[in-house]
């Protein structure tokens, strides 16, 4: 777990496969995803880095309801009224009404690549084939700053799943781009902006259309769902992605 602070109160956490933002404000703090199941000691260590702790949560923020940004939160929440936000129909996928997430029958007529493979054993081992659901998520608005920790402003942006969302923080200069556009991920051998496999878009076509829409909005930093940040401006990001 690496965790580097991108500007005042926003630490991006980069889990063992999987990122998770952190944007705190006082003794509060906004978690924007959770990593795999098998990544809540992480995230609870990764509060107590920045001098918090799990009390201190005042929000939860989903960019999308996959395992792997959403499998801590039963055994994180367990007992709290933390409010679970993202988009209308993102709502709906956290609720499991429907699932948009790559099969294992994609996923093992891959297997033969040794990243897949590599890949494919930690998910095992992270709980990423559990059934998880967050049947307390909510809707927010798109386009209207959140009163939370690091007022962010949802963007939403459906492709890799109907409902994703990023998050942009104007005031930071900073976008929290979810898995709509990565810099890495650990069946891929590029580094930089970048798009994931097929496999993990609902409808991949539709990621590149809500990118190219979200081109303008003003951002120095870009923190993606898999990778390091970027710090090369986020239209640079969607340039780069978009050409690959």
């Amino acid at each position: 777990m690496k965790i580097s602070q991108i500007a005042d109160g926003v630490h991006l956490v980069e889990g063992h496969a999987v990122n998770w933002i952190l944007l705190a404000e006082g003794a509060d703090v906004t978690l924007v995803d959770a990593g795999y199941p098998g990544d809540h000691d992480d995230v609870v260590a990764s509060l107590a880095a920045i001098g918090r702790g799990v009390d201190d949560l005042v929000a939860v923020l989903m960019t999308h309801a996959h395992v792997d940004h959403v499998g801590s939160l039963p055994q994180l929440l367990a007992g709290r009224s933390i409010p679970v936000l993202t988009s209308t129909t993102e709502t709906r996928h956290a609720h499991r009404e429907f699932l948009e997430q790559a099969t294992p029958a994609q996923v093992a007529r891959r297997a033969w690549h040794p990243r897949v493979l590599r890949w494919s054993l930690h998910v095992l081992k992270a709980g990423g084939t559990q059934d998880v659901a967050v049947p307390t998520a909510e809707a927010v608005a798109a386009g209207a700053r959140l009163d939370v920790p690091g007022h962010p402003v949802p963007v939403v942006t459906p492709g890799h799943t109907s409902g994703h969302t990023m998050y942009h923080l104007p005031e930071q200069g900073v976008m929290i781009s979810g898995d709509a556009l990565v810099t890495g991920h650990a069946i891929s051998a590029r580094s930089g902006p970048q798009l994931l496999h097929p496999m993990f878009h609902h409808d991949l076509d539709q990621n590149r259309r809500s990118l190219r829409a979200a081109v303008d909005l003003p951002a120095d930093h870009v923190l993606p769902g898999h990778g390091p940040a970027w710090h090369d401006g986020w239209a640079t990001a969607i340039d780069r992605a978009l050409s690959r």
